[in-house]
């Protein structure tokens, strides 16, 4: 197993596969999935027969022409059937390597916790959900599930493709373990989550392979939409072989408009362009969601990351590097920075806390305060416990504490102290600042406060400012007190703040935000998390988290990083954006090429379209030639931009709609006439046709 790695275009392996599938794509029932290359193919098969029935006298046009024609089309269907194997080759890439590392390992079941020493070794692929199984340090984890006892180390590097190990126990939202990762020390008691075959490995597989993915409600939509264009280019087309024939039985002329060349004409009209290329682009979509670690359970969900216009993000590991740090100490009373930085250093020796360290450091940085032999000082450590709040060391006649202001207030006035007002001061401008203030005492007496600052992330408010220019919504989710919370949201540059946060609080703003038809995406590892992840529209559990909030998610994120939501949703309007604009070059085609052609067609009917042939085509069929050459052309040309999708942009909606209509719809008018042309030239100087 190996994380999700990019794959290339210019692959040769992966190309010659997709050759071949494209090939194999040309079955009946594969093509009709497509109703536009369907057409494609029909017509292909039509201009066969035509010039089958041309080399037995009955000519519908020169044979040369009718087989050239045929050859064209034919070409055209392959070229749309490559687009789509190459998108998939890159999926079926990434689930070779995924399935070539899949072991089946053997598990040691256990029937109980009380009955560790009763092992039955059988192997993983036998596993059902719901079993226990004991894993131990040097072995693979057989099955996707949750330690139910114990803690271990393990590596997900095969997972997540991180080196560094994590830590998996019982209890918390850190207790959910992948199948095929390694515990590396210790030993965990796992209950399997899953049946065979349906592990998260194999639903890994399955994504990035292709074979789950459906269309989404977008794609149906704008299916149903190139299908309506269709019909009418059948009708117009139709309608223009009547009329045709009319025209020149009035004048008295044989019909100068073959059955071929307004079959051509029909291919050049339809929207072959996007038809051949939509697939192609869910695919990829996919594929980029998956090279950022991230398996989605449809694609419906990344169509929904795309439409996104509020986030919900936790201000822990998200907004803040989640370690608060000390940053700090504030004398009071009288009390000097030297008396609170010792005190605070000393009832933080034992505190292996990141914030406990960051005392230690401070103190040592700021005034030396280094090398105590704490075996003369007979030194009794008070651990923090949730229902004190504090912490702290009893020495030879001292005591000292720090905790949060209001416990440090009972202690000290427990022991007939007085709780300053300029305690009180430092505390509420502490908070004020987004800040966390630790009171520390001694004796029962405040010598001073320590402050505590959530350090922001580097970069996250350009990063929420660039959200805000694409008319999305920044929701921090924290615990802190509204006061705290925000000082922080203003200086992470946050829209809006959910203080004091519970799971009820949570569902009932998503539930809000929806009333006002707004689309939310949150992030979450919680139990408590999932009822919020199943209201929510795109709902991202951490790998790390428990089953509870992977089933409610419709997305996980392998890496467990609270701030790959904002990725998601990039891919996600990424997505939309290639489609609109490649959907918009593909009309815009449409239209110019029914403008370059017509007048071409039907000057033998009427003389007087010449001046509407600007481009001055050599004839009618060079006109037919060039227009369906490019017509196929420009599929294989847009193919990597499929992939790849189109450059991703944080302005808004509507000025991102300006700008593809400006490049795509513009570049769609433009560069038909000008590769028809350049087209059309080469034809007549390679002199295939006379």
């Amino acid at each position: 197993m190996e994380k999700v790695k990019k794959t290339s275009l210019a692959d040769g392996k992966m190309i010659k596969r997709a050759i071949k599938d494209s090939f194999i794509k040309l079955s009946p029932m594969t093509e009709a999935k497509n109703p536009v290359m369907f057409l494609v193919y029909v017509s292909a098969i039509l201009t066969t027969g035509l010039f089958v029935l041309s080399l037995v006298g009955i000519q519908d046009a020169p044979a040369g022409f009718i087989f050239g024609v045929a050859i064209i089309l034919w070409f055209t269907v392959l070229f749309a059937n490559f687009a789509e194997a190459i998108a998939e080759g890159r999926g079926k890439a990434q689930a070779d390597a995924l399935r070539a590392s899949k072991k089946d390992v053997t598990a040691h079941k256990i029937p109980s916790i009380t009955k560790k020493e009763k092992v039955e070794d059988v192997k993983s692929a036998f596993l059902k959900k719901g079993e226990l199984v004991i894993v131990k340090a040097g072995e693979q984890i057989p099955a996707d599930g949750e330690v139910i006892e114990g803690a271990a180390s393990v590596d997900e590097s095969a997972i997540t493709g991180e080196s560094a190990p994590v830590i998996r126990e019982a209890g918390g939202d850190r207790s959910a373990v992948t199948g095929g990762t390694t515990v590396l020390s210790d030993w965990i008691v796992v209950r399997v989550t899953s049946e065979a075959g349906e592990s998260f490995l194999d639903k890994m597989i399955a994504m990035v392979e292709g074979a789950s993915r459906k269309k989404t409600p977008n794609e149906i939509a704008l299916e149903i939409f190139l299908i309506a264009l269709t019909i009418i280019f059948i009708l117009v087309t139709v309608s223009l072989y009547a009329y045709s024939l009319f025209c020149a039985d009035q004048a008295g002329i044989e019909n100068p408009t073959s059955i071929t060349s307004l079959i051509a004409l029909l291919v050049c009209l339809a929207p072959t362009t996007i038809g051949a290329l939509l697939s192609a682009i869910g695919i990829a979509g996919m594929s980029r969601l998956n090279e950022a670690n991230v398996l989605a359970m449809s694609g419906r969900a990344i169509e929904a990351a795309g439409d996104v216009d509020t986030l919900l993000l936790d201000k822990t590991g998200t907004i803040t590097l989640g370690n608060r740090q000390a940053s700090e100490f504030i004398p009071v009373d009288g009390h000097t920075v030297l008396e609170v930085a010792d005190a605070a250093q000393l009832s933080s020796l034992p505190d292996e806390t990141p914030e406990g360290r960051s005392i230690v450091i401070l103190a040592k940085d700021e005034f030396g305060i280094r090398g105590r032999d704490l075996e003369d000082l007979e030194m009794e450590f008070i651990p923090f416990t949730a229902k004190t709040r504090m912490s702290g060391v009893n020495a030879k006649g001292m005591e000292i504490r720090k905790g949060a202001a209001e416990a440090i207030k009972k202690y000290v006035e427990a022991g007939g102290g007085i709780f300053s007002k300029e305690c009180e001061d430092v505390v509420k401008r502490i908070a004020g600042k987004g800040g966390t203030p630790l009171v520390v005492a001694k004796n029962h007496l405040v010598i001073g406060v320590i402050y505590l600052k959530d350090i922001i992330k580097s970069g996250v408010k350009e990063k929420f400012a660039d959200l805000r220019k694409m008319g999305i919504k920044t929701v921090m989710i924290t615990g802190d007190n509204p006061m705290t919370a925000a000082a922080i949201a203003a200086e992470a540059g946050v829209d809006d703040f959910l203080a004091q946060a519970t799971p009820e609080g949570k569902l009932d703003m998503i539930r809000e935000l929806q009333r006002k038809g707004h689309l939310v995406a949150m992030t979450g590892d919680g139990t408590n998390d999932a009822p919020a992840l199943a209201q929510a529209d795109v709902a991202v559990a951490m790998n790390t988290g428990t089953q509870a909030a992977k089933e409610a998610g419709n997305m996980v994120d392998l890496d467990s990083s609270p701030t790959k939501l904002i990725d998601i949703v990039r891919i996600g309007k990424q997505l939309l954006m290639t489609r609109g604009s490649l959907t918009t070059f593909s009309i815009a085609n449409d239209l110019a090429k029914y403008f370059a052609i017509i007048p071409a067609l039907f000057m033998g009917v009427y003389p007087g379209l010449a001046a509407l042939n600007i481009m001055d085509l050599h004839s009618a069929q060079s006109a037919i030639f060039s227009a369906i050459i490019y017509n196929a052309l420009i599929i294989i040309a847009l193919i990597p931009l499929a992939l790849k999708g189109v450059k991703y942009r944080e302005v808004s909606a509507g000025k991102l709609l300006r700008r593809n209509l400006l490049v795509y719809g513009a570049g769609g008018i433009v560069a038909p006439f000008l590769c028809i042309k350049v087209i059309d030239m080469l034809i007549v100087a390679l002199g295939f046709l006379v």
